[in-house]
């Protein structure tokens, strides 16, 4: 089950005032790690160092493409 709270951001502080102190460090401790990528980033990143056709696989491909071509017309 998921709850979407809408919060101004002075009620989000009071309750993160509020916060015992273990769990304000843990608070802390999570802020301050490395942000998780954006959906767009990891898009880019598959883009740029994902896998790619060789030479083989385009001429294959090519050749197929002008073969489904020609039966098309005929």
């Amino acid at each position: 089950m998921q709850i979407q709270v809408d919060i101004g951001f002075k009620d989000l502080l009071e309750v993160v005032k509020k916060l015992p102190k273990d769990q304000l460090l843990q608070l802390k401790k999570e802020l301050e790690e490395k942000p998780v990528k954006a959906k767009r980033e990891h898009f880019r990143d598959l883009l740029i160092n994902g896998p790619t056709f060789t030479d083989e696989q385009i001429k294959t491909m090519e050749e197929t493409r002008k073969a489904i071509n020609k039966w098309r017309t005929k």
